[in-house]
């Protein structure tokens, strides 16, 4: 658990003092940008990296609302969204990647392929909750990441997404 520092104002008011964050709150910050923007700012990541990803990619096909299948050759790191962006396929992704969402939706179209991924996190099982056409094999687009094991896929996007603000929902005031 980290320790903060704060400093007293007039009127027993408090202020968060940022002039120092201890190392382990500096280490756990640190982990958690690495998490959601998948690359490290540190000297020693980097280049211990470098060599290993040339970037090869992995062909992938996406199979579009209307069953057109589109083979795509994805570099390996890149999320499966940025994928679809860099490729003119409709996967909406409105909040572009930061797990705020479910747009980015996508349905792993083999189980083989799907056991291969990583087990998805809590925030990303509280997304999916709120996609449209939930399968089994459901995954959010911005959180499959190219992989030689990957090599192959086939994602299908569903016929729909559920994105609040465009969808026409308008919050009640409070």
């Amino acid at each position: 658990m980290s320790r903060s520092r704060y400093t007293q104002r007039h009127c027993c008011q408090y202020q968060w003092s940022t002039l120092e964050l201890l190392p382990e709150t500096r280490a756990f910050q640190g982990s958690i940008f690495q998490k959601h923007h998948g690359f490290s700012t540190s000297a020693s990541d980097g280049a211990s990296a470098g060599a290993d990803e040339e970037k090869g990619t992995i062909p992938v096909t996406f199979v579009s609302k209307d069953g057109e299948e589109i083979p795509i050759q994805v570099p390996i790191g890149m999320s499966m969204l940025e994928a679809a962006h860099e490729n003119d396929i409709e996967l909406e992704g409105a909040c572009e990647g930061l797990l705020a969402c479910s747009t980015c939706h996508v349905i792993v179209m083999d189980m083989e392929y799907y056991n291969k991924l990583e087990d998805p996190a809590d925030e990303e099982n509280d997304m999916l909750d709120l996609a449209f056409g939930l399968t089994e094999t459901s995954r959010l687009g911005c959180q499959i990441v190219a992989s030689p094991e990957l090599d192959g896929i086939r994602l299908a996007i569903p016929a729909a997404t559920r994105n609040f603000s465009v969808d026409g929902y308008v919050p009640k005031p409070h």
